[in-house]
């Protein structure tokens, strides 16, 4: 699929209730002090009507390094998830710094052949910017299991928990376009403006590494995008040298917006008499490239995740401070799986 200007999006087939979800360790390995978290993963993502099963490699203390196994041992458990017609979604337990190791062993046929849900975010969001570079497939850049189902979410409000769960069943169920994310106050104009546009994105450092790999997404895909990133960690600075990366290899100049998560750990940014704003970080870097840019939006690492899903077209209104999905993200259960064009 790469070279082409106009991308196949390769939508998964809705779910339905009593459709096996599975929780798959996908890069880092599972302390201790986080089972707490994938079991009540299982408990959210029943009450949504799902079965749920855990892979073999998601168990307490299994290790290799700082990932759960070693890279063709994982590759190899998500080949054959993705080859079970039973499993209809797979969650990622966590993030890590595993997914680089294990790109070049992904059994791409089998993600066009039965294209499913990949739910995470962090490491995770280089599996959705490569499987869509590959297939066209819809990267679910959302939740997973540690923190977010069996952390973030049960530090929540009652009502944002039910809020979500709501929104996210409707994100692996629903035909139909969602249509507004629900906004807090928390959301910042940085530059007003008005777009539409797919969503293409996630942790800000695997969007500039993935693009000095042959994994890369298609420079012409940015074209008319809305990039969207999140950071954990790190320096300020280092923010402002991967959006410079991203000057230049020519992402900025293509974009027609940008959404920015939440930061979260970045030193310098609590430090203003030292450093910039990260809205000043940004704005720096587009210089006069005058597309609308909205921030603090509440997805990526400082607490649960809006689903922000690779591909999709979105309306975004800085200044209104709205951000819209206006397509499905999984089509019709009986249809053939065949990619959709857009």
């Amino acid at each position: 699929m790469t070279g082409s200007a106009s991308p196949q999006l390769l939508r998964p087939r809705a779910l339905r209730p009593g459709d096996l979800v599975v929780i798959a360790s996908l890069s880092g390995p599972l302390p201790a002090i986080y089972e707490r978290n994938v079991e009540q993963t299982v408990v959210v993502l029943e009450r949504m009507g799902f079965r749920v099963r855990r892979a073999p490699l998601l168990e307490v203390g299994r290790h290799r390094w700082w990932s759960a196994a070693a890279p063709a041992e994982i590759a190899a458990e998500f080949n054959g998830l993705l080859r079970d017609p039973e499993v209809r979604a797979i969650v990622a337990s966590d993030g890590g710094q595993t997914a680089f190791g294990y790109l070049d062993l992904i059994a791409f046929e089998a993600v066009k052949a039965d294209p499913k849900p990949i739910l995470g975010y962090s490491d995770i969001s280089l599996l959705h910017l490569v499987l869509y570079a590959r297939t066209g497939l819809v990267g679910f850049h959302a939740d997973m299991a540690v923190p977010g189902f069996g952390g973030h979410w049960q530090a929540a409000p009652a009502t944002r928990q039910a809020e979500l769960e709501k929104l996210y069943s409707r994100l692996l169920t629903d035909t139909e376009a969602i249509g507004p994310l629900p906004a807090s106050s928390s959301w910042e104009c940085w530059r007003a403006g008005r777009v539409e546009g797919r969503l293409i994105g996630g942790v800000i450092n695997r969007i500039a590494l993935v693009q000095a790999t042959r994994f890369a997404v298609p420079l012409e895909w940015f074209d008319g995008a809305v990039l969207f990133w999140e950071e954990i960690g790190g320096l300020a600075s280092h923010v402002w040298t991967y959006l410079q990366v991203m000057r230049h290899c020519g992402i900025l100049d293509r974009i027609s917006g940008m959404v920015v998560g939440v930061p979260r750990d970045i030193a310098g940014l609590d430090s203003p008499e030292a450093s910039p704003t990260l809205s000043e970080i940004v704005l720096d870097v587009l210089g006069d490239r005058d597309i609308p840019v909205l921030g603090n939006v509440d997805f990526g690492h400082a607490g649960p995740n809006l689903p922000m899903p690779v591909g999709l077209r979105v309306g975004l209104d800085a200044q209104q401070r709205t951000l819209s999905l206006l397509e499905p993200a999984v089509r019709p259960y009986a249809t053939t799986p065949l990619p959709y064009l857009v």
